[in-house]
Order: structure tokens, then sequence, then C-alpha cells
């Protein structure tokens, strides 16, 4: 194992910690946000942003240190569409991230009607046929 492998794995096991630290933090921060209904909508955007970013790093050290000398093509294709999806969720999260920065609605909330069992909730309710 060369330095920069060892370099390699020292930046991708912090980052993937600290991923994991974070979803975990927001996954209560949002318990808490659905319970009341109303949630940010930059956070949950911040939330699609950061677990997307989590698969990666996995995917990164599934790559980065697979353990088999000789890449055989279902595995290499395997790790080809995992990057794939992780890196276009990633790019999916920014886009809406900057979006939100740039138009300034960052402070943009989503009120979460409450549905209940058996009741239509949206507006066409009850005005069709009887």
């Amino acid at each position: 194992m060369s330095s920069i492998d060892i370099v390699l794995l020292l930046a991708y096991s912090i980052s993937f910690i600290c991923a994991l630290l974070l979803m975990a933090a927001l996954f209560l921060y949002f318990r808490r946000r659905f319970r009341v209904r109303v949630v940010s909508l930059f956070m949950l955007a911040a939330f699609f942003f950061l677990g997307a970013y989590t698969v990666k790093m996995a995917v990164a050290f599934w790559i980065r240190f697979s353990s088999a000398p000789a890449p055989d093509a279902i595995r290499s294709s395997l790790q080809s569409d995992a990057w794939a999806i992780a890196q276009t969720g990633t790019t999916i999260g920014l886009v809406i991230l900057t979006l939100l920065m740039y138009t300034r609605r960052q402070d943009l909330f989503v009120v979460l009607s409450e549905i209940r069992k058996g009741e239509e909730s949206h507006a066409d309710a009850g005005s069709g046929p009887e």
C-alpha cells in the first residue's frame, strides 16, 4: 500500500464517518420536525445531498480498496453503475441547494397536512359525482 493509498483511506474514512454522524443528527432533526409537521426545504435538500454523498463515499471505498487485484467485468460494471447513481444524487442535491441559496429561499418551509385514515385531504375532495 503506497502513501497515497493511506492518505486516501484516511480522508475517505473521516469523510464517511462525518457523513454518517451528520445523517444520524439530521434523522433525529427530521423525526422531531415531522412530528410538528413543518420541515425546512433547505434541510430536506441537504439531507438528500448528504445521503447521496454518503453512498458515494461507500462506493469510493469499494472501488479504491477492492480486494481482488484483477478487476472482473461484473464487479467493475456494478462499481461504475453505483458511482454513477451516487454522483447523480449528489449533483441533484447540489443543484437544489444552489437554487435555494440563489433564489434566497433558504427559509422555505413545507407544512405537512395531517392525513387521517379514510379521509380525503386534497382540494377536490367531495367535488366529484356522488
